[in-house]
């Protein structure tokens, strides 16, 4: 089948059992791991930036060749950035000095102009704060003000959890004939998380939360200590699991040696939390996960340092 561009591509990625880990681990289950790092961007924000562009050019919000402005860590702009320039929407993507660089290159690659803020004062590369991204979304708003854009706005828009409810949810429900009994992911925009509640959730699936246990920590893209997350406002959640960033790191690593998929810091965490899941209350049952990004977009950071 020939597709007519590559946002076609975006979507029904594989969903595999991770048996020699559980093996390895002697947990009582399975794991599934779904591979959205496999997506045109490396990440599930393809998702949700194909959903977010779509639907406002359908409503009117966002007028043909109109500029695109965001915030991101770099998944969410590489997926605007893909969107955009197959569309024909300029993209300016606004991201914090502390993202590591691989991110920026990629955008930039893809056609977008990449606005780097520096990070707060005593912040510490590699890892991005909230006072961070405060400092990054005052300069998304300017930005969109000041060229006339249309602002994505991932943490606020419907069309975000949407393209996670309609697709990432169902996909895995269907690929495992209906068999998940868990569902959890790290906390960004909180947009998978609450998109696929809202499908999973009727299903008797129990869905849970995955954050940083500490402020400082090394998984980029979310764990900001945000107060709000309108996605997840009405989302009934079992629990939430923290992970360290010690725990993220050997699990990403543990993915990539004993089941060969390459995945980033976040991936990483979901496996911890899953592993934790199956250790204790969801002892026996099926608890699915994403992959979220690739562990290419971290070659500069010490996620693979001595990792042989």
């Amino acid at each position: 089948m020939i597709l007519p561009s590559v946002i076609d591509a975006i979507g029904g990625t594989p969903l595999v059992e991770l048996s020699r880990i559980r093996d390895e681990l002697g947990l009582e289950g399975r794991l599934l791991a779904k591979l959205d790092n496999l997506l045109p961007g490396y990440s599930k924000k393809d998702r949700a930036a194909r959903a977010v562009i779509e639907d406002a050019r359908a409503s009117g919000d966002l007028s043909e060749g109109q500029t695109v402005v965001e915030l991101t860590s770099g998944n969410m702009g590489t997926g605007l950035a893909i969107v955009c320039s197959v569309l024909g929407h300029p993209f300016v993507a606004v991201m914090s000095e502390g993202n590591s660089p691989e991110r920026a290159r990629m955008m930039r690659a893809l056609g977008a102009e990449v606005v780097l803020v520096p990070q707060a004062e005593g912040a510490r590369p590699g890892e991005v704060s909230g006072a961070d991204l405060a400092l990054v979304d005052k300069a998304a708003t300017r930005l969109t003000k000041e060229r006339g854009a249309f602002r994505a706005d991932q943490f606020r828009g419907p069309a975000n959890p949407r393209a996670h409810e309609t697709g990432t949810a169902p996909e895995i429900w269907d690929q495992s004939g209906g068999s998940i009994t868990a569902f959890c992911d790290f906390i960004g925009s909180g947009g998978t998380l609450g998109g696929c509640a809202r499908y999973l959730g009727p299903k008797g699936v129990r869905l849970y939360g995955v954050a940083p246990e500490r402020p400082d920590h090394p998984i980029q893209g979310g764990g900001y200590g945000m107060p709000e997350l309108a996605h997840l406002a009405q989302v009934d959640l079992a629990g939430t699991v923290t992970v360290s960033g010690h725990d993220a790191r050997e699990n990403a690593r543990r993915l990539a040696r004993h089941e060969g998929i390459f995945g980033g810091y976040s991936a990483g965490a979901n496996l911890a939390a899953a592993i934790d899941l199956l250790k204790g209350p969801e002892r026996g049952g099926t608890v699915a996960f994403v992959v979220c990004d690739s562990g290419l977009k971290y070659l500069s950071t010490d996620l693979w340092e001595d990792a042989a």
